[in-house]
């Protein structure tokens, strides 16, 4: 390890930003009545929207026989041609397409890592910080995932890490809690096990792994050791969740190629991803959130889910790579329940308007279901999994697919059946999550009918306002739509969208029209799957839906909503739906001018995050926890903000009773106690509370006394509506800024913090 000396640039930080080729005819499957190159045309054929066809060869051999001969034997001469076609024609071209699609494919990840690897470092000159400085530049829950990777990579052995985690004593004293169960950290359980693994075989090969140098701070700061390279725990962290998600970008390419079926779609899904990049994703801002680790997988699974609607005959290949992909999907983030939620309940309307049959449909839940049983075998039997929305929904789907012909016995038109089984779905999943929630006494998601309930209503309580008075939760911005216009990237989806569902919705109407007794131009069944788009587009289409309303209730949720419009972005490739464009007007003069349109306000968007230059410093929150690690022993029982106490647990390793975990019902109860501080109780009634939970230090930061997002946001005025009797009264930390005895003492403070010492 070599030290050298360096002055680090200080420039001015950024200001916080809210979550706010030639296509080859004849190559893409599922094309309805899309002429060949040879002028023929292909015949419509349902199953999985794939065609079935003959080489030209076949077809020559053909006129020279009557097919019952054919049947028997082939010329010798025919069989030869036929085989020389199709080594040359159909085996050596796709394999060069297939080829140059990966290249493709790996070109916009790499390039989409390196743009978020130099944002990540523009905004905090993260190669420059210090490792106290790094620890706190992960606030919130960032700082307590990666304490996690932190636990492991310094522990004596892999084995004796993973135990130390397993058996928690730091993160809800006096309590001893098993955090993989808890806090979805197998994505900080594999990294920490790969950097060991880096670190051991790059140490017995004797390869140097980081260089340190002294960056002088400047502005009368000391200097402090920093260090480059993937040896550095810090460095290897962040530079994995990078490589994934630049991988991430290589899996949309190839999503909207095989979506499109030409590799123009693969490109405007890309480049449509890069210009609302600041809509799209956090990942270069937060890195060890858990969408960054979960999202990619979800890219991978949806990708699945559309090969799966397309083929016919489902293999038991891709029912693996399915369960895989939401097992990946489930683990690191427990919000992705709700997403698969409704994806379960998109494909369930496809298959009550028969786009899918019920065999198909079974298969996808039975993955489905095998996927939710190993994740709670693998989170140590969570009961948040059995008992949520998305695991009752499966049960009453496949209810519904099993007794369907009992439970339509008696409708005596198509409309009314779709209606009773929708019905049957909905009031089943919510009577089974009641039911099995209180079998089991779970109450951890309580809050988010809570939550869902405050955005419809005027209900309000502690727990809601946490929620809603962050801007990631609440409604969507009326800008986003705004952003989402001037990149076209809206007007496009839309026409797509309507595209889509133009022959569905139509037939739809005709159906309902038939039930009310209304006259209508009759179909049959088989006659409007025939003439309606496929049924993976209708999915994505009903997808898009859902994560519309996901976005619009709550604004953090654009990260789904976003990237899925990028992927509807590839379908203006689709000869399927805007063939008879393309037969009019060349298709890549088309796409390239609607490209360079959008790139007008989407180089601006990128130009605009190149410019953010930021310098991470927080010399108050430092010196708090230099003064922690030196005057109080290693046992000592912190309180206060939550995302202080992710940095004193992370950067100080001090025991901690509250963090920014919100989801466990205890946990709520326990912060709510903690933030009593902030309320206009009686001094006396907060210490006999800290007592009782064994704290020792509280650490008061008299900011979120007067902070305030939006009117009713302040803290004081949060209590008022969880405390209305004390309403009126001088808040305590006002009281307790001013002076903290006869209750505590203060011990330290600076232009930030004030830490109270609690009088036994």
């Amino acid at each position: 390890m070599s030290v050298q000396s360096r002055t680090r640039q200080r420039s001015k930080p950024r200001k916080s930003e809210s979550s706010g080729g030639h296509e080859t005819r004849g190559h893409r499957p599922g094309a309805l009545g899309e002429s060949e190159p040879g002028g023929r045309k292909r015949s419509p054929v349902r199953k999985g929207g794939r065609d079935q066809r003959a080489t030209e060869s076949g077809a020559s051999c053909a006129q020279a026989r009557p097919p019952s001969q054919l049947q028997a034997r082939r010329h010798p001469l025919c069989s030869l041609t036929a085989a020389l076609r199709e080594r040359l024609s159909l085996r050596r071209a796709p394999r060069f397409r297939h080829w140059s699609s990966l290249f493709l494919a790996a070109f916009a990840g790499v390039l989409h890592w390196s743009h978020i690897s130099s944002l990540f470092e523009n905004d905090r000159n993260f190669s420059h910080l210090s490792a106290l400085e790094r620890e706190m530049a992960f606030r919130t829950e960032m700082g307590l995932y990666y304490s996690y990777f932190k636990t492991i990579v310094e522990a004596p052995s892999f084995s004796s890490g993973i135990w130390m985690i397993m058996n928690d004593r730091l993160t809800e004293y006096p309590l001893v809690i098993n955090t993989l169960k808890r806090f979805n950290l197998y994505p900080e359980v594999i990294l920490a096990s790969w950097y060991r693994l880096y670190s051991s075989t790059m140490d017995f090969l004797g390869i140097r792994t980081k260089i340190c140098w002294t960056v002088n701070r400047g502005d009368g700061l000391s200097a402090v050791e920093s260090c480059e390279g993937l040896g550095d725990p810090a460095s290897f962290y962040v530079s994995m969740i990078f490589i994934l998600n630049g991988l991430m970008m290589t899996l949309f390419f190839i999503y909207g190629t095989y979506l499109s079926g030409s590799r123009l779609g693969g490109l405007v899904t890309v480049l449509c991803y890069f210009f609302n990049h600041g809509e799209c994703t956090r990942v270069m801002w937060t890195p060890p959130l858990r969408e960054s680790f979960s999202y990619p997988f979800l890219v991978l699974q949806m990708l699945l889910v559309t090969h799966i609607l397309r083929t016919s005959n489902v293999g038991r290949g891709s029912l693996i790579a399915l369960c895989v992909s939401n097992v990946f999907f489930m683990l690191p983030w427990q919000f992705a329940q709700f997403v698969l939620l409704t994806q379960i309940a998109s494909l369930f309307v496809l298959y009550v308007l028969g786009y899918i049959d019920s065999l198909k449909l079974q298969k996808i839940l039975y993955t489905h279901m095998a996927s939710l049983g190993l994740c709670f075998i693998l989170m140590f039997g969570n009961s948040m999994l059995l008992t949520s929305y998305y695991a009752s929904s499966l049960a009453v789907i496949w209810g519904v697919t099993v007794n369907r012909a009992e439970l339509l016995k008696w409708c005596p038109t198509e409309a009314i059946s779709w209606v009773i089984q929708g019905l049957a779905w909905l009031l089943g999943t919510i009577i089974l999550k009641l039911l099995t929630s209180y079998i089991l006494g779970v109450a951890d998601d309580a809050h988010i009918g809570n939550l869902l309930k405050s955005k419809f209503t005027s209900y309000k309580d502690f727990d809601t306002l946490m929620y809603t008075c962050a801007a990631e939760f609440d409604f969507m911005e009326k800008e986003t739509p705004v952003r989402y216009s001037l990149t076209l990237l809206l007007p496009m989806v839309l026409v797509i969208f309507v595209a889509i569902i133009a022959k569905p919705l139509k037939e739809i109407i005709q159906i309902f029209a038939q039930s009310c007794g209304l006259p209508s131009v009759p179909h049959k069944a088989d006659e409007r799957k025939e003439q309606s788009s496929t049924g993976e587009l209708l999915y994505h289409a009903l997808q898009l839906v859902a994560y519309a309303v996901l976005a619009v209730l709550i604004m953090r949720l654009k990260l789904f909503l976003t990237p899925h419009m990028c992927i509807m972005a590839s379908l203006i490739c689709s000869r399927q739906l805007f063939g008879w464009l393309f037969s009019k007007f060349h298709p890549q003069i088309i796409i390239f001018t609607i490209l360079a349109l959008m790139a007008i306000q989407g180089s601006s968007n990128l130009q605009k995050q190149w410019s953010i230059m930021g310098q991470f410093s927080n010399l108050p929150q430092e010196e708090l926890l230099e003064w922690v690690k030196v005057n109080t022993r290693q046992n000592a029982v912190f309180a206060g903000a939550m995302p202080t106490m992710t940095s004193i647990k992370l950067s100080a390793g001090r025991p901690i009773v509250n963090h920014p975990h919100y989801e466990d019902a205890g946990l709520r109860a326990r912060t709510k106690i903690v933030y009593s501080m902030y309320s206009r109780k009686p001094a006396k009634e907060l210490k006999q509370e800290l007592l009782k939970l064994g704290v020792h230090y509280y650490i008061l930061e008299e900011s979120w006394c007067v902070r305030r997002t939006k009117p009713g946001c302040s803290m004081p005025e949060i209590w008022d509506v969880e405390d209305p009797a004390n309403a009126g009264k001088t808040p305590l930390c006002t009281l307790m800024a001013k002076e903290s005895r006869p209750y505590f003492n203060t011990v330290f403070q600076n232009s930030v913090y004030k830490v109270l010492k609690n009088i036994p």
